[in-house]
């Protein structure tokens, strides 16, 4: 059952209660009307977060950034503060479901750390790239790993991460460190490249790689909108008031779709996902077309898909071994 967790009914129960006084103290029913699109995204955004190993930036960066044209810094932000709700709401489900192995999570107590110093990073040098390069490489990352991610085979058996090299710990610290750097600049992204590391390179189930995406995204997103708010200063009221209209969707979508992957076969959903980020993909170009904006998505893509594809096929070429074996 969904609400089985009493851990999880009390974490709902009381994060319901924070929204009801922060809504009542911070805006209005008038704002929420005014700004209905927020949480109609974050319908869709959250349950793709708990659905899979992409957060629910995944859908609501680009459409505020490139279909509302909403600032880009103004979307990641969104993006880190309402993933902050909904992912940790996720994780909190994961982690308090029966029969959940919680040291098959622990890794991701010091995944967090090292991804924060790539996020710190990015938010300080890398802030002054342009707007639309930072677009075609985020739409471009996101379409080509689902791409990838549903046509491989990419089924890992390991239920916990097996760190036995120096080389293990420096790819992690590698990928880590650049999952940071994504979140600095889309708001997400550390989700996709953590996950793409475990099922190939450590060849983890795909569930509990997917599991520890979404918890890691989950501090990530914690930690950046404290450090936005707080250290930057950069969160305005507006702002706030946004991430209130969408809070209670983000609340309950993100860990309903964490049930969803527990409970059913999910390639009919993964392909939805994969028609969204092609369509958001060419509306990105078709919308203002430029010689230079297709040639970065183009780019951008055949690169990334090479990446993912090559990875994720490198993970499934012994499983396909043993198989003709048996």
């Amino acid at each position: 059952m969904f609400f089985q967790s009493w851990i999880f009914r009390t974490w709902f129960a009381a994060m319901l209660l924070l929204w009801l006084v922060l809504f009542a103290s911070l805006t209005s029913l008038s704002f929420l009307i005014d700004n209905w699109f927020y949480p109609a995204i974050m319908v869709l955004g959250a349950f793709v977060a708990g659905l899979t190993s992409e957060g629910g930036g995944a859908v609501a960066f680009p459409v505020l950034s490139v279909f509302l044209d909403i600032d880009r810094a103004t979307a990641r932000d969104f993006s880190l503060m309402i993933q902050s709700v909904g992912m940790t709401s996720a994780s909190v489900w994961i982690l308090s479901r029966k029969g959940a192995d919680l040291a098959a999570y622990a890794p991701v107590l010091w995944f967090a750390p090292v991804c924060l110093v790539g996020f710190v990073f990015g938010m300080v040098l890398l802030q002054g790239i342009p707007t639309f390069v930072i677009q075609a490489l985020f739409l471009s990352l996101i379409t080509t790993f689902a791409l990838a991610y549903v046509w491989s085979r990419h089924r890992g058996e390991r239920m916990t991460l097996q760190v036995r090299s120096h080389a293990d710990r420096i790819s992690l610290a590698a990928v880590l460190f650049l999952g940071g750097i994504c979140a600095s600049l889309f708001g997400t992204g550390a989700d996709i490249v953590l996950y793409t590391l475990l099922v190939t390179r450590f060849r983890m189930d795909e569930k509990v790689a997917t599991h520890q995406s979404i918890m890691l995204m989950a501090a990530v997103s914690v930690a950046g909108s404290f450090y936005r708010a707080v250290f930057d200063a950069g969160l305005t009221e507006h702002q706030v008031q946004t991430w209130l209209c969408a809070y209670p969707v983000v609340l309950i979508m993100a860990p309903f779709g964490s049930y969803v992957l527990t409970r059913l076969r999910t390639d009919w959903m993964l392909w939805g996902i994969v028609a969204l980020n092609v369509f958001q993909l060419a509306y990105f170009n078709l919308k203002a077309p430029g010689l230079e904006k297709a040639a970065l998505s183009a780019g951008f893509s055949a690169i990334l898909f090479a990446i993912f594809w090559l990875t994720l096929a490198r993970m499934a070429a012994p499983s396909v071994r043993e198989s003709a074996k048996r």
